[in-house]
């Protein structure tokens, strides 16, 4: 009852040329006009606190009755499948999978069926969610962006699959904590109707991961359900935590724009990267923050090994996300850190062939 990726990724050695990161440099709030008082440090909660709940609605584009505020999209995710699946339900997940998903699913006693995201861009095909689903599916498990490889599910396919859930009487739960790195931007599949249920956070597209700010959007019954469920887990957020996301949202259009800035130059590094090498095989990033590349010779944790032990670099093993050919790499690390870190991964590659 543990995700075996998540152990993995907290105990490695900490690296300088981290491609394995895969979220922006870190945002430090301090940078912003704050002061103690900002935080109300007087050791009370705010009961389902209503202004960052409703700065959360404006930024999805939702009513606030439909925002359950937790800990990351961790615990958003856990919140979400806790309330939709009991044991011996049926979850359908994609793959590759972000194996922290489907591990909370286990651990809530689901059987998990799979369906394949189509080589080499990794695109969905309603139709194999449709001949993977059976009338005791209760959740159809995806993310968007694709974790791992960013890949953008449009509309039409989300609607289509939210269809597929209703004749199942399932919901479909996203997992949207990249999608703000999309290009162009995309607006939220918790808009499409009251099948989808999305979670997200602060996390990987704005460098705010220490202050845990994420929520689950759902129609707004199964919304008050997730809230009185949280009450067996967490009761409430740390206060001072919902004060500093205020203030992330107060300033999150300065924060966006110099990511977007900064990940639109080191994909175009990436995809430069890519072209060159004739020992992977990776469709070019148009959005996002990590890539999911195919070794076609050698062995992916020999590799990272490697890049660890030699060349104070990492990238995370496929296996982790069923694809034991291929790596995740993330681009979100400041553009210096990037470029040094493949130019290593180059050397490290060339020394294998």
């Amino acid at each position: 009852m543990a995700s075996e990726y998540m152990y993995w990724a907290k105990t490695q050695a900490p690296v300088r040329y981290a491609l394995g990161s895969s979220e922006v440099p870190p945002c430090h709030l301090d940078r912003f006009p704050l002061g103690i008082a900002d935080l109300e440090l007087d050791g009370a909660s705010r009961y389902r606190y209503p202004p960052l709940r409703e700065a959360i609605a404006r930024h999805t584009g939702v009513t606030a009755d439909r925002v359950v505020m937790a800990d990351g999209t961790s615990m958003a995710n856990m919140l979400a499948l806790s309330a939709l699946i009991a044991p011996g339900d049926e979850v359908v997940a994609e793959r590759p999978v972000y194996e922290p998903m489907v591990a909370t699913a286990a651990h809530l006693g689901a059987t998990i069926r799979s369906f394949e995201r189509r080589s080499p861009d990794f695109a969905i095909d309603p139709a194999a969610v449709e001949r993977a689903v059976t009338e005791h599916t209760r959740v159809i498990l995806i993310t968007n962006l694709h974790n791992p490889t960013s890949n953008l599910i449009d509309e039409a396919a989300l609607r289509e699959i939210g269809a597929i859930a209703e004749r199942v009487g399932a919901h479909v739960v996203v997992d949207e904590v990249y999608l703000d790195a999309a290009v162009p931007p995309q607006r939220t599949s918790a808009l499409l109707g009251d099948r989808f249920v999305v979670t997200s956070s602060l996390t990987k597209c704005y460098g705010l991961s220490g202050i845990r700010c994420g929520w689950i959007l759902a129609e707004p019954e199964l919304a008050e359900r997730i809230w009185r469920l949280n009450e067996l887990f967490g009761v409430a957020q740390s206060h001072a935590a919902e004060r500093l996301a205020l203030v992330a949202f107060a300033h999150l259009g300065e924060i966006a724009a110099a990511n977007a800035t900064l990940l639109q130059r080191n994909r175009a590094l990436a995809n430069a990267f890519f072209a060159s090498r004739d020992d992977l095989e990776c469709v070019p990033m148009t959005g996002g923050i990590t890539a999911f590349p195919r070794l076609l010779r050698g062995d992916v944790d020999a590799l990272n090994r490697l890049l660890r032990e030699r060349y104070d670099t990492s990238i995370v093993p496929g296996r982790f996300f069923g694809a034991v050919d291929r790596f995740r790499m993330g681009i979100g690390s400041p553009t210096e850190i990037v470029e040094t870190g493949l130019e290593r991964l180059a050397t490290a590659l060339d020394s294998i062939k």
